[in-house]
């Protein structure tokens, strides 16, 4: 029997994109979000090819590109010289490597417009303050007095929904906290150059920028080593805190400090991952996006697996007859992308945060790797089109 409506727990960019998907294969959904509205904090984020493509399948690709910057490359540099050691291109080039643009924007751009999106499509319904706790199919009933043949749990890294599925992963602290500055534009040095997104690598910590056209200025990223301040996605910095990342930086280009002290007030969140585990429970419940396989930033790809995610479940529920194998074709499909991601990103934590010769050796084999050999290494990512 075909599945005419899902139930969808949370309506971050992994439960929007999970009902535009699904309202794509004339599937009607309930999206359930706690939150009495739809604010977004956090920072920028980095929308690559491989999303990008599926973004404009959903017809929302031209109101990205009326707000969005594309860079015209991504340069690793020097976090303690400022010396150039590569670049992959992008621009242009991304879009006719790998078929569909790169951008970066504000967060709260992304999730404006695909709410815009699920508000005005007449197959998803959006249900704002209406918290799913204990066990889902359960709740949902008492709420809406339905029964739904699917609940999808998008309700992120620390998911409600996650604990009705035996065997389903479990979040952990992963050592690491990301810092967020802003930079205005009347403040933005010569160095920091505004048609790319730049990685400045150094010892233990690295820092991204780039601009953000809904700021006026750059979004700087910084991941270090820290403590958790708990379950929060925008924690303020007291002094100590602050001393404490300055530190971070403290064999690094002294322009970069400099710069960093005179930023606007600096907030932080902790990066928790959710590792390996089962993603569904062969029957009528399904994770996708960070509560399903939260990562950490090391490949800017967390808000992209969400909506990878989001097509793949769509696709397989609507193309399998029943729904059990649905789920698990989804879940072995996106189990092995997530895990190849997964080992990209912690390649690149160590590459960009090594140390003594292994920095040296570093330094040395990316000068020596043209920018086409660097774009040729990510068409596995960019380049997908499994979904």
């Amino acid at each position: 029997m075909p599945v005419e409506k899902v139930a969808i727990v949370g309506a971050g960019i992994a439960g929007l994109v999970t009902a535009l998907a699904f309202a794509r294969q004339g599937i009607a959904s309930d999206v359930f979000e706690q939150a009495p509205e739809l604010t977004e904090v956090g920072a920028g984020l980095q929308v690559s090819p491989n999303a990008s493509r599926l973004l404009a399948e959903l017809g929302l690709l031209s109101q990205f590109e009326a707000v969005w910057t594309e860079p015209e490359r991504i340069a690793l540099v020097s976090g303690t010289s400022l010396r150039s050691l590569a670049y992959v291109p992008a621009g242009p080039s991304a879009r006719k490597r790998w078929g569909a643009p790169y951008g970066v924007l504000h967060r709260a751009t992304l999730q404006r417009v695909l709410r815009d999106a699920v508000e005005a499509n007449p197959l998803c319904t959006l249900h704002l303050d209406t918290p799913v706790r204990e066990e889902p199919h359960a709740a949902l009933s008492r709420l809406t007095g339905q029964a739904y043949p699917l609940v999808v749990g998008a309700d992120g890294v620390w998911s409600n929904i996650r604990t009705a599925i035996d065997g389903s992963p479990r979040p952990s602290f992963s050592g690491h906290v990301c810092w967020r500055f802003t930079i205005p534009d009347r403040i933005v040095p010569s160095w920091l150059k505004p048609d790319q997104v730049t990685a400045f690598l150094g010892p233990s910590t690295h820092l991204v920028a780039y601009p953000l056209r809904e700021i006026g200025g750059f979004n700087m990223v910084a991941i270090a080593s820290g403590v958790s301040p708990g379950r929060t996605w925008h924690a303020e910095a007291n002094e100590s805190q602050k001393s404490r990342l300055y530190g971070e930086f403290r064999r690094w280009d002294r322009r970069i400090v400099d710069l960093l002290q005179r930023a606007d007030q600096p907030t932080f969140w902790p990066l928790f991952e959710v590792g390996t585990g089962r993603w569904q429970n062969g029957r009528d419940t399904v994770l996708v996006g960070d509560a399903a396989h939260a990562i950490t930033p090391f490949a800017a790809q967390g808000a992209s697996m969400a909506i990878e995610d989001a097509f793949t479940l769509a696709r397989c529920v609507s193309e399998g007859k029943n729904l059990s194998q649905a789920l698990i074709a989804y879940e072995t499909n996106r189990q092995e992308r997530v895990a190849k991601v997964r080992s990209r990103g912690a390649f690149n934590r160590f590459a960009y945060h090594a140390r003594g010769p292994v920095r040296l050796g570093r330094d040395l084999v990316l000068s020596l790797r043209p920018p086409e050999a660097l774009a040729a290494d990510l068409d596995w990512l960019y380049g997908y089109k499994g979904s």
